[in-house]
């Protein structure tokens, strides 16, 4: 008998754990630096009216 070795789902396999490992990254990146984040974004929509970097950035 001649067994050979399937690798029909091997390459989707190995996408879904690509995926799963840069969403848990995701979430972890999130979780650590959501406050800095959050800050950040709303700095940005608050000085969107406004195009004075003056007002909206401490550079």
């Amino acid at each position: 008998m001649l067994f050979l070795a399937r690798e029909d789902g091997q390459g989707l396999v190995e996408y879904a754990l690509l995926i799963a490992f840069v969403a848990i990254a995701v979430v972890i990146i999130v979780t650590v630096f959501g406050h800095q984040l959050e800050l950040l974004f709303t700095t940005i929509t608050d000085c969107l009216p406004d195009p004075d970097p003056s007002a909206c950035f401490n550079s």
